[in-house]
C-alpha cells in the first residue's frame, strides 16, 4: 500500500455543498457514523421521538462528530431530503392514492372473496397468503392488516381452526411485499440511494418474495397454528353471514385484477425493453416513458378511477374525495423516507459511506451479507422497517457504485429482507397484530415475530442464490 493510498483510507475526502474538499481522519468519522446511528435509536425507542426528528438530529450528529461544519451539514442533509422528497415523495402519495381507492370501491373485497371462495380447506392458507401478498402490493402493511382482519376472523371460523392458521400466511404476504416489493416506501428509498433499477428490482423482488411467502406463511403456519391455537376474537361480528364491504355494486374480479396490476406490468415492461430493445426505437421510446415509476402510477390511478370507481358505482365527487382521504395519513411517511434521504446524504458527503465500502472490499464479506446485518441491526434497535431500510441504504451506498445493475437491485433486496427481521415491542407492528388476534405477548412472539425471523432469512437466502446467478 502507497503513502496515497493510506492517506485516502485514513483520510476521506468530504465534498461539502459548495464544492470545498475536506479530509477528515477515519478516528472521527467512525465514531461520528455509530453516535449518529445511536442517536437515532435512543431518540426513537428510549424517548418515543417521532423518527423525523430523530433522523434529523442523528444527521447533526453526525456532522458535528466529524467535525463538519454546521453550515455545510444542513446543506447536505436538505439536499439529500429535496432529493429523496422530490424521487420517492410522490410515488407514496400516487401509491396511496390507489391503494384507498381500491379499499373504497369493494375492489379489494372482491380479489379477498373470489381466492377465498375457490379454495378448499388444504389449500385455504395458500389463499391466504396469495390475498395477502395481492393485496399488499400496492397497500401499505397497516391497511393490508386492517382491511384483511374481518376476512381472516371469518374464513378462521368458518373453517374452525386456529386464528394464526390463516392468519400468518396472509401477514407473510403483506409483510413481504412492504419489505421486498416496490412501490412501497423501503424499497423505493433502497433504490433512489443505491441508484437501482426499479424496473429490475421489481422483477428480482417478485422472485425472491414467492418462495419467501410459501416459507413463512403457509408452510409456517402449519406449526405456528399448533403453537398458538386460539379462536378469532368477535371483534367484527360472531355468525357466518359476516358481509365483506358495504358497497352494494363492487368491480368485478377481473377489472380489479387489471388496476392492480397495470403499475407492474408498465414498470416490468420498462425493464424488459430496456434489455432487449435497441436504443432510438419508438418502442423503446414509449416503454421507457410509461414505465417510469411516476407515470406508471399515475396512469394506474387513472385507470383505477376508470375501472375501480366507475365500476363500484362511484361518482367523479366520491372518487375525489377517496383519493383526497389518502393523502393526510402518509404524510408522516413522506417525512420520514425523506429524512432518511438526508442522513444518507450526510453519511456521504462526510466519506463515512465510501470508509466503509474500502473496508467492505478489502475484507472479502459478502456485500449482500453485510447489508443484510445492517438492516437486521437498525431494525432490532429501532422497530421500524422504514427507518432500516433507509438507514442502512445511506451506510452502504458507495458500495453499489461500480457494481453490475443486477446485484445493485440484489443489494436494495437484501437490505428489504434485514428490514423485517424480528418484529418485537418496539415495533407497532407487533402489536396490532397482537390484539387484533387477540394474543398474549408470549403468543405474538411464537407466531408473528417467528413469521418475521422466519421471512427475513429466507429472504436473505434466496437473494444469495439468485447473486450466484446473475
Amino acid at each position: 500500500m502507497t503513502t496515497t493510498d493510506l492517506h485516502g483510507l485514513l483520510f476521506p475526502a468530504l465534498t461539502a455543498a459548495d464544492g470545498a474538499t475536506q479530509s477528515i481522519p477515519a478516528s472521527r468519522l467512525i465514531p461520528a457514523a455509530l453516535l449518529g446511528i445511536a442517536v437515532i435509536v435512543v431518540l426513537i425507542t428510549r424517548f418515543k421521538l417521532h423518527p423525523f426528528l430523530g433522523l434529523t438530529l442523528g444527521s447533526l450528529t453526525v456532522g458535528a462528530v466529524a467535525g463538519v461544519a454546521m453550515g455545510d451539514v444542513v446543506d447536505s442533509f436538505t439536499k439529500g431530503f429535496g432529493s429523496t422528497a422530490a424521487g420517492v415523495g410522490t410515488l407514496i402519495a400516487l401509491g396511496a392514492m390507489f391503494g384507498k381507492l381500491l379499499a373504497d370501491s369493494g375492489g379489494a373485497d372482491e380479489i379477498v372473496d373470489t381466492l377465498i371462495g375457490r379454495s378448499s380447506e388444504r389449500t385455504l392458507p395458500w389463499a391466504m397468503a396469495a390475498v395477502g401478498a395481492i393485496i399488499g402490493l400496492p397497500m401499505f402493511f397497516e391497511i393490508g392488516l386492517v382491511l384483511l382482519m374481518p376476512v381472516i376472523y371469518l374464513v378462521a371460523r368458518r373453517a374452525q381452526v386456529s386464528v394464526v392458521r390463516v392468519g400468518i400466511p396472509a401477514l407473510a404476504g403483506l409483510s413481504a411485499m412492504h419489505g421486498l416489493v416496490p412501490p412501497h416506501p423501503g424499497p423505493l428509498v433502497a433504490i433512489d440511494a443505491l441508484k437501482a433499477n426499479l424496473g429490475l428490482t421489481l422483477m428480482f423482488g417478485v422472485i425472491v418474495a414467492i418462495p419467501t411467502i410459501a416459507v413463512s406463511g403457509p408452510l409456517f403456519a402449519k406449526l405456528a397454528g399448533r403453537w398458538v391455537d386460539v379462536p378469532p376474537p368477535a371483534m367484527f361480528g360472531t355468525g357466518d353471514d359476516d358481509e365483506r364491504g358495504s358497497r352494494e355494486r363492487r368491480p368485478s374480479f377481473g377489472l380489479t385484477m387489471f388496476a392492480v396490476l397495470t403499475p407492474v406490468v408498465l414498470m416490468m415492461g420498462k425493464a424488459l425493453a430496456d434489455i432487449f430493445s435497441s436504443e432510438g426505437t419508438a418502442v423503446r421510446s414509449a416503454l421507457d416513458f410509461i414505465g417510469t415509476p411516476v407515470i406508471a402510477l399515475l396512469i394506474a390511478v387513472l385507470v383505477g378511477m376508470a375501472t375501480l370507481g366507475r365500476g363500484a358505482g362511484m361518482g367523479m365527487k366520491e372518487i375525489s374525495t377517496s383519493l383526497e382521504g389518502s393523502l393526510p395519513p402518509i404524510a408522516g411517511i413522506i417525512l420520514i423516507v425523506a429524512a432518511g434521504g438526508g442522513f444518507k446524504q450526510t453519511l456521504v458527503d462526510t466519506g463515512i459511506g465510501e470508509l466503509v465500502a474500502d473496508w467492505v472490499r478489502s475484507s472479502g464479506i459478502s456485500v449482500l451479507l453485510l447489508a443484510w446485518v445492517v438492516a437486521v441491526l437498525i431494525r432490532l434497535a429501532t422497530g421500524s422497517a422504514t427507518v432500516a431500510t433507509v438507514t442502512a441504504s445511506g451506510i452502504l451506498a458507495p458500495l453499489a457504485t461500480g457494481l453490475p445493475a443486477a446485484q445493485v437491485s440484489l443489494l436494495v433486496l437484501a437490505i428489504g429482507a434485514g428490514s423485517v427481521f424480528f418484529s418485537h415491542v418496539n415495533d407497532a407492528g407487533f402489536w396490532l397484530v397482537k390484539e387484533y388476534f387477540g394474543l398474549s405477548v408470549g403468543q405474538t412472539f411464537k407466531s408473528w415475530s417467528a413469521m418475521e425471523t422466519l421471512l427475513s432469512v429466507t429472504g436473505l437466502v434466496v437473494v444469495l442464490l439468485l447473486g450466484l446467478v446473475v
